[in-house]
């Protein structure tokens, strides 16, 4: 959309009849301009970032590329991009159907935003655009179907399972992870493939504990490791940077991200809620296991390691970021199963710990020239309650709306506590944060 100025005269023609002004009405350099500062945003918005970082690649690339002002709207799925230059300004609009995460674009889209000169040359940055948007995955389907294997498995331990609960997640979530990304690279519904992948994951969880039962004589009860086979679905970047969106004010964006991660979320306590009750089973909490307080840290301490770098790499998160995520990630959540352990609520606990997450990472990321959000919101992803909030649903399912809505409490509760502990650092260490601009 284009505009001239009130003075011109549509009336004044040129020598061949058209109006003079008429080829003003779209300059071809504004609409070439314009469209990389959508494009930026776009990939920005397909590789999971919040709204805040979106708009702040677009007004980047927008200054650099000679524009006057960049005013963007931009929700979970769309962005309307107004770009002004003198007079006239052009309106275009965009939408991203497939919501994922890409660590390594974020990281690859941050370093290039940050180093764009005062006059940058539109045909390198569209080439540089071109080489982020075709640069593949940094692992195959195999080693990412791993990496949430690993992730769930650490999950499992910290819910309290054994080692046979911990080897039937790993088993069972890189089933679950790999039919997921099957799926959702050839386009199919998200929340359908949610369901399925849920579903995958859990009866394969369900069958690996059966066969040991039979081949190697195993027995007990392994219903610990049962949800922590589906973690890997909990869509911890959409709650994170959805709560963010809010405390900036940009209630469509972070209304959006979070009905999107409750559907998610809904959708594969749903398909877990389903087997278990064809399998008889009950989410019941699990006991600590007997061991030594020593003994018990240290291995809280290998499991919140290797569960934080586990989530990283599925994000498909460079090594360097994924280690510092896990780092940082390992120091918080024992930090925090201590508190709970000392008697602090979960939810001031996870405050307090997504608090030392956000601080961590304002030093760290810098360092390491990669965006604060991809290395915090991993190392916050292994707090967040998926266990609990399942029992929410499965209670809901069963009838038992007291317990049910206790669960949800305490599962939201943690949530809101996670994002106000990572707003306060950010608010604590960026002025753009702290102040309305």
């Amino acid at each position: 959309m284009t505009r001239q100025p009130p003075e011109a005269r549509d009336d004044e023609a040129s020598p061949d009849g058209t109006s003079r002004d008429e080829a003003s009405l779209e300059p071809v350099e504004l609409i070439r301009r314009s469209g990389t500062v959508l494009r930026i945003g776009r990939l920005a918005l397909s590789a999971g970032t919040g709204s805040y970082r979106v708009k702040s690649h677009m007004w980047r690339a927008g200054r650099a590329l000679g524009l006057d002002r960049v005013a963007a709207h931009v929700t979970l799925t769309e962005i309307t991009a107004t770009s002004y230059r003198g007079p006239i300004f052009r309106t275009e609009l965009t939408e991203v159907r497939s919501i994922g995460i890409d660590a390594d674009r974020l990281s690859e889209l941050e370093r290039f935003s940050s180093a764009l000169p005062a006059v940058a040359d539109l045909g390198t940055v569209d080439a540089e655009l071109d080489r982020i948007a075709r640069k593949p995955p940094l692992y195959g389907a195999l080693l990412n179907a791993t990496w949430a294997g690993v992730a769930c498995s650490a999950f499992a331990f910290l819910n309290n399972g054994g080692a046979v609960e911990c080897g039937a997640v790993l088993v069972a979530a890189a089933l679950g992870q790999g039919v997921r990304r099957a799926m959702l690279h050839r386009g199919i519904n998200q929340f359908g493939v949610t369901m399925l992948a849920a579903a995958v994951a859990s009866i394969a969880y369900l069958v690996v504990v059966l066969a040991l039962s039979d081949l190697a004589g195993v027995t007990g009860n392994h219903e610990a490791g049962y949800v922590s086979a589906v973690l890997f679905l909990v869509p911890g970047f959409a709650l994170v940077t959805g709560a963010l969106d809010l405390a900036r004010l940009d209630f469509s964006a972070g209304v959006a991200r979070l009905t999107y991660a409750l559907m998610i979320l809904a959708s594969a306590a749903l398909a877990v809620w389903g087997v278990s009750a064809l399998a008889g089973l009950a989410p019941d909490p699990v006991p600590p296991p007997g061991l030594s307080e020593p003994v018990l840290v240290a291995l809280r301490t290998l499991a919140s390691f290797l569960g934080v770098l586990g989530f990283a790499l599925m994000f498909n998160s460079p090594w360097s970021m994924a280690l510092g995520a896990a780092a940082i990630g390992t120091v918080a959540n024992v930090g925090r199963l201590l508190l709970v352990d000392g008697g602090v609520v979960p939810q001031a606990a996870a405050a307090a710990a997504a608090l030392l997450v956000g601080l961590l990472a304002a030093t760290l990321a810098p360092a390491l020239r990669v965006p604060r959000i991809t290395v915090s919101v991993p190392a916050v992803v292994i707090m967040v309650p998926g266990v609990t909030a399942y029992r929410a649903v499965y209670e809901f399912n069963t009838g038992a709306t007291t317990q049910a809505l206790a669960y949800a409490v305490e599962a939201g509760l943690v949530i809101v506590a996670l994002a106000i502990g990572l707003a306060v650092a950010r608010m604590l260490t960026d002025r753009r944060w702290t102040f309305e601009q």
